[in-house]
This record gives structure tokens, C-alpha cells and sequence, in this order.
């Protein structure tokens, strides 16, 4: 089993920028592909970006290419996503997720809590 747990969200100014971490504990982190996904009200979750193993591949869901970016440090057991250039569509619930093949099939195991980003315009 792995347990997800995010930080980082808040409010920010359209513009601004915020820095998500997922760290995770239980199983070996670098046995993982992990993803981020976002769920605003009234919406289905969607994708927002993923990372390979050893961070050698990144992916991101065409809305935030150019102004989000997915890294990981597996020594801290821990991924983060950087974004940049907010907007207000960005509002939503953020979500980590871990899956043993993610990357390759699009498949995640476990799921974070979230951590709610809110962007004001």
C-alpha cells in the first residue's frame, strides 16, 4: 500500500504561482509513475500531468503546457508540481496519484486527499 498526501494549495492572484508536493510512504516511491489531477465543482476529475519512474518523461493535458511543471525527487520520496501563470480555470481540488505502469497505461493505484487551489480574477 501506498499513502499520498498533498500541500501547497491556497489562494492566489490570476498570475501567481503555487508549488504542490505529494509526498508518499509505505512502499518504495521509485516502484512508482505519478500523476496529478484536478476536480473543480460540478466537474469530472481530469488529468493535468504525469511523470516516469525516474522522472526521465514528463506528460500534461494541453491546458497547462507552458505554465505547469511535474518533477520528482525520489531520494525524499516526493513530487511536486510547479505552476505558473494561473489562471482562473486552474481552480480545483488537486489530486496525486501513484500507479506501479501509470505512466505507460494510464492506470493509478492511489489517490491523495487533495489540496485545494483557488485562483481569483
Amino acid at each position: 500500500q501506498v499513502q499520498l498526501v498533498e500541500s501547497g494549495g491556497g489562494l492566489v492572484q490570476a498570475g501567481g504561482s503555487l508549488r504542490l508536493s505529494c509526498t508518499a510512504s509505505g512502499r518504495t516511491f521509485s516502484s512508482y509513475a505519478m500523476g496529478w489531477f484536478r476536480q473543480a465543482p460540478g466537474k469530472e476529475r481530469e488529468f493535468v500531468a504525469a511523470i516516469s519512474l525516474y522522472g526521465s518523461s514528463t506528460s500534461y493535458t494541453d491546458s497547462v503546457k507552458g505554465r505547469f511543471t511535474i518533477s520528482r525527487d525520489n531520494a525524499k520520496n516526493t513530487v511536486y508540481l510547479q505552476m505558473n501563470s494561473l489562471k482562473a480555470e486552474d481552480t480545483a481540488l488537486y489530486y496525486c496519484a501513484a500507479g506501479l505502469h501509470g505512466f505507460a497505461n494510464g492506470r493509478y493505484d492511489y489517490w491523495g486527499q487533495g489540496t485545494q487551489v483557488t485562483v481569483s480574477s
